[in-house]
């Protein structure tokens, strides 16, 4: 452990120099004192939850021990409160150095109500303090480092828009609470075993690039549960293969030295501020526990590597370094630990003691309680509906046009809304577009087309090809109250981003008990019909997200519907998947003239496209034209008088609007693009049949797709997805029944 004295003072003599000025790379030692005392109560904080799980008091443990020496070195290094934290089960010693208590961290591992992290809702060790700008913090290994890319990436951005982060009255603005400093860090910490992940890399290369100030902390003890680093790493040290990304300060470090950990930090952490670009620290620590209550160690790893471990004991270096540079001496040293000790036996008891949430309490924050994108309010009739001033027709547009026109006029309106993804800018090298040597890209669909010319490089820009990284800083911006509209360019390839869209994007509002929340909106174009699309590029799958509880899932059949839904998706306090059919981009069905820059659509109000008295017809996307197709053919040529419903909206959906029309007609298609098989037609089939079985005359039927996947000749397309014709047989047949 490194010292250095501080230059003598005029009047001092050298006696007292040498016991009060000393400082150890910049620690005082009443500092070091602090340190200890917040290391020794991170392993017995450890130590007490282990006991209460053996006496199942607690019902999960998972320690820092081996970790303390770290925490506390960037707790020193870094700002509560001003700085972000995107932590991982091992920073317990983090969080009590940035302000939290052992009391909260006890409550948590009980599930009580009180529990100010998740009130019950998460696993111990998953920190959450909204006080300390620590974020919610999930299991997925490595979920966290996009996301504090994201979170680095708004703090620079409201620095450089500082307008945008005031308040506005009447969306999700009204409830951010925006707070951001010119020179703020992220961190984001991780285990060895998590840079195996494709997220760690994708974060570093984004980072990397915008030479963004986040730190990378890698505390590496050797072991992921059972699998050692070499088997892990190449080489078996990640130093060595992340050294060659431009614009890092790197650093390799022995983790359980606090006063080296700290000096690393200290540096590390002034290269960020300057905005230099990233850090990166490569701790080696130790596990002196077992990776969790969950595994036993001894299983795989021999008493000699254990006992090898324990000779590096981070608590017993710094009480031996104290003892040794007369800081504190062994009465002190005990003096300090009972008074630990002491402080957590009452936390104990309080924790022991405190109430569980009640059950009634488990839908809470499952969605925004601020705003409802529900309300009547949000059901505004289109400017365009008035006549023209001049007198002349307005002509119609395309779904592509109104919401390339919607997201325009949003961006107007809001200064926190950024545009990214695959292809999503005009051209990323801007001198190309200023020298008017080109016309720009906009998107492979063009839905973006001049949005970049329009507002500027900061907020329409593409991303690298990796939609985990799209959506996953999408997820760290709208944690910081930024509005990030993110495209995934096909349905087809949204799979990479499937960690940070189900376990991550809908739950952290819910996970925190409303201390974060994450309003992003992701688009995606979606769907077949496209003639040529194959296998790739022609898939529906949009029952997977229904599923999700937290996230809302929109489905416009038409250009009108499209541009009120997404106005309504943008402005919602919630997440957003809104799907876009690429059939129905350009299609002439559905064109409607632009309704100006306050139209919005309710989410779950179904349409009612055609009404009818015979059978009900539930669907949505591009099944629309073709169902209103057969069942116009339907009523010329046999009476039969088929209503059909748009739902538009798939979660929420309108059940009121589905049961109204069955208990009418006492018929009904659900008729959807997707395979027939475990579609979201078939859970509004189940429905139906559960619900309203008194109301039918016939059985509930499903039209969709076979359960196969689309093919590339158009024959075999045209067969494989429900057609006009496919669905006027099944409406007849109903009919007969």
């Amino acid at each position: 452990m490194a010292t250095k004295t501080d230059p003598k003072p005029a009047g001092v003599a050298d006696e007292k120099i040498e016991s009060a000025g000393k400082t150890y790379e910049g620690l005082s030692r009443e500092q070091l004192i602090d340190a200890y005392r917040i290391m020794y109560t991170s392993r017995r904080l450890d130590d007490r939850e282990i006991l209460l799980k053996r006496q199942q008091k607690i019902f999960f443990q998972i320690s820092g021990a081996g970790h303390e020496a770290v925490g506390l070195a960037a707790g020193f290094a870094l700002k509560s409160g001003y700085d972000w934290f995107y932590p991982y089960y091992r920073d317990r010693a983090l969080c009590l150095a940035l302000g939290a208590t052992p009391s909260q961290m006890l409550l948590m591992a009980v599930g009580a109500a009180d529990d100010p992290q998740s009130g019950g809702r998460q696993m111990p060790s998953h920190w959450s303090f909204p006080k300390f700008n620590v974020v919610t913090q999930s299991s997925p290994t490595g979920s966290q480092i996009l996301q504090a890319v994201g979170c680095a990436e708004a703090g620079r951005y409201f620095s450089t828009h500082p307008e945008a982060a005031k308040k506005s009255e009447g969306d999700y603005r009204q409830f951010k609470d925006v707070k951001f400093h010119s020179d703020e860090v992220t961190y984001v910490s991780l285990g060895d075993g998590t840079t195996s992940e494709g997220e760690f890399w994708e974060g570093m290369n984004t980072a990397s690039n915008r030479k963004l100030p986040v730190l990378f902390v890698v505390q590496d003890n050797g072991y992921a549960i059972s699998v050692p680093v070499e088997v892990q790493t190449a080489g078996g040290n990640i130093s060595r293969l992340v050294a060659g990304f431009p614009n890092f300060h790197f650093e390799e470090i022995d983790g359980t030295d606090p006063v080296e950990a700290y000096s690393a930090f200290a540096r590390t952490v002034a290269y960020c501020r300057a905005g230099e670009g990233p850090g990166f620290i490569h701790a080696h620590v130790i596990r002196p526990y077992s990776h969790s209550l969950s595994d036993d160690e001894r299983l795989y790893r021999p008493d000699a590597e254990r006992q090898v471990d324990a000779a590096r004991d981070p608590i017993t270096r710094m009480q031996m370094f104290l003892i040794r540079e007369g800081i504190l001496d062994e009465k002190g040293i005990n003096k300090l630990e009972k008074q630990v000790e002491d402080d957590l036996q009452i936390a104990v008891d309080q924790a022991l003691d405190a109430a569980p949430p009640t059950p009634d309490t488990i839908t809470r924050y499952v969605y925004s309680p601020n705003l409802d994108p529900t309300s009547p309010v949000l059901q505004t009739e289109p400017a365009s509906a008035a006549p023209a001033t001049d007198g002349k027709k307005v002509a119609p547009k395309t779904m592509a046009d109104l919401i390339n026109a919607t997201l325009r006029d949003e961006m107007r309106r809001d200064e926190r809304i950024v545009i990214f993804g695959e292809d999503v800018a005009d051209c990323s090298r801007e001198q190309y577009l200023q020298e008017k040597l080109i016309k720009g890209k906009g998107g492979v669909f063009k839905l973006t087309f001049g949005l970049q010319n329009d507002f500027g490089s900061d907020r329409v820009f593409n991303s690298p090809l990796a939609e985990a990284s799209i959506v996953g800083r999408a997820i760290g911006m709208a944690t910081r109250g930024m509005k990030p509209v993110v495209e995934i360019q096909f349905f087809d390839y949204i799979w990479p981003a499937m960690m940070q869209l189900r376990d991550e994007m809908p739950l952290i509002r819910w996970r925190s008990n409303d201390g974060f929340s994450c309003p992003a909106v992701v688009r995606v174009a979606i769907g077949g019909y496209l003639t040529g699309g194959a296998i790739y590029h022609s898939q529906c799958g949009e029952s997977i997200f229904t599923h999700t509880p937290g996230i809302r899932v929109v489905f416009p059949s038409n250009a009108l519907d499209a541009a009120g839904l997404l106005r309504t998706a943008i402005r919602c306090d919630d997440p957003v998947l809104f799907l876009e059919h690429k059939r129905l981009y350009r299609e002439t069905f559905g064109r409607a003239p632009y309704p100006g820059p306050d139209y919005t659509i309710p989410f779950g109000k179904a349409k009612v496209v055609q009404a009818g008295t015979d059978l009900s017809v539930i669907t949505y996307g591009a099944v629309v034209p073709r169902a209103l197709q057969a069942a116009q053919k339907l009523e010329r040529e046999h009476g039969v008088k088929v209503e059909l419903i748009d739902l538009r909206c798939l979660n929420p959906f309108d059940w009121d609007a589905i049961a109204a029309s069955v208990s009418k007609t006492n018929r009904v298609i659900v008729a959807y693009e997707d395979s027939l098989s475990w579609g979201y037609g078939a859970e509004i089939a189940a429905r139906i049949a559960d619900q309203l079985f008194d109301h039918l005359d016939a059985p509930v039927r499903r039209v969709a797709a076979k359960d196969t996947f689309v093919a590339y000749q158009p024959i075999l397309e045209d067969a494989i997805l429900p057609q006009a014709e496919d669905l006027l047989r099944a409406m007849k047949e109903l009919a007969e029944y």
